[in-house]
């Protein structure tokens, strides 16, 4: 069974689970039962952070135009554009035995791209959650459900992955930005165009 987590819990991965290597986050959402004209684009990343909490380069962000870091440990396995369907709208896939040392945390954030121009925001997406499963057997370790506390939001910070003491733990983080993943680039230190 699942840990379900809540907001600024944080729970240990690897020491309840010795041997896991490899996890696959789910993340997945809805969008309110309303027509602003345009598709709602919900697009998953995940920033490989340093020490100082920002990546080394922009090659440890990983999104729909970069799936897949050098080393393999982190790979997005692609944009879904319309977030139709049940399950995960995006999977990132990532092994733990492959992680750069100088990589302390891996935060993931889900954007709402171009939300500007379709005047969209997280007020206007409901049952947002990421979930931690552990690829070979299929079984959910940890599910963090984020509930409805955005409005104008346009990016989210969900959740991260980071070591400690030699093992690894998720923190339930759920915090909101304004100005998409643009926002999200210059919080973690990545120039954007």
């Amino acid at each position: 069974m699942p840990i379900n987590l809540s907001k600024g819990q944080k729970v240990d991965l690897t020491k309840g689970n010795p041997g896991l290597k490899k996890i696959m986050v789910g993340l997945g959402w809805d969008v309110n039962a309303y027509d602003s004209g345009a598709d709602f684009d919900l697009d998953a990343a995940a920033f490989m952070l340093g020490a100082n909490g920002k990546c080394p380069t922009e090659k440890e962000f990983v999104f729909y135009g970069n799936l897949q870091h050098a080393s393999e440990s982190v790979i997005h396995m692609g944009d879904n554009l319309t977030g139709e369907g049940e399950g995960d709208d995006e999977q990132i896939a990532i092994d733990l035995t492959k992680v750069p040392a100088n990589v302390e945390k891996i935060a993931f954030t889900v954007t709402i791209y171009d939300a500007e121009s379709r005047r969209q925001n997280f007020g206007q997406v409901s049952n947002a959650y990421i979930r931690l499963v552990e690829e070979t057997t299929g079984t959910e370790l940890i599910h963090y459900d984020l509930g409805e506390d955005f409005s104008i939001e346009t990016a989210v910070v969900v959740g991260e992955l980071y070591r400690h003491n030699g093992e690894w733990k998720f923190n339930a983080i759920g915090s909101g930005f304004q100005g998409g993943l643009a926002a999200l680039c210059g919080h973690y230190g990545i120039e954007v165009a």
